[in-house]
């Protein structure tokens, strides 16, 4: 495989996928008996939490070792799509609640 750079396929990529994450925790939440309000607050608080793990934005150490993840996208059989840099996530979260929970 070979590391790819492209920026906008990989915007595009990474907002679906964040969309996508969100999506499983409302259903998980919802199976959990959540609703209105509570479960968008929750799934919402969940979303961004992951989001930063998944772009490095928070700190994560465990026993000494420190942990930074880099994401990137596959694409065919042969290319891995980055951006250059960490990921971001985070930017999505809001807009993809809006979609999902705005009526």
């Amino acid at each position: 495989m070979q590391l790819k750079l492209d920026p906008d396929r990989f915007e595009e990529l990474q907002a679906l996928f964040i969309g996508e994450v969100i999506d499983k925790v409302r259903i998980k939440l919802a199976e959990a008996g959540l609703e209105g309000l509570k479960l968008e607050e929750i799934t919402g608080s969940i979303a961004f939490s992951l989001a930063s793990t998944i772009d490095d934005t928070s700190d994560i150490e465990v026993g000494g070792v420190e942990v930074h993840p880099y994401i990137t996208f596959r694409d065919g059989d042969d290319n891995l799509l980055h951006s250059g840099e960490n990921s971001y996530t985070y930017d999505f979260v809001r807009g993809a609640l809006k979609d999902r929970f705005d009526v």
